[in-house]
């Protein structure tokens, strides 16, 4: 099972809804907050979608 780690980089503050809710499906909701999530197409997805939000850490295999 390979895993990602997400670090979110930005704030939600005077975002759209959409992307708040995205950081919220991720489990992230605080600035420097990381978050170990598995790697599957529909995470990716999320973080494809909030790119300037949220970085990738580390990739383990």
């Amino acid at each position: 099972m390979a895993t990602i780690v997400v670090k979110q980089i930005g704030s939600p503050i005077r975002r759209p809804a959409v992307q708040r809710q995205t950081l919220i499906g991720l489990g992230l909701n605080k600035m420097n907050k990381t978050r170990e999530l598995e790697d599957t197409p529909a995470v990716r997805g999320m973080i494809n979608k909030i790119p300037h939000l949220v970085t990738i850490v580390e990739e383990k295999a």
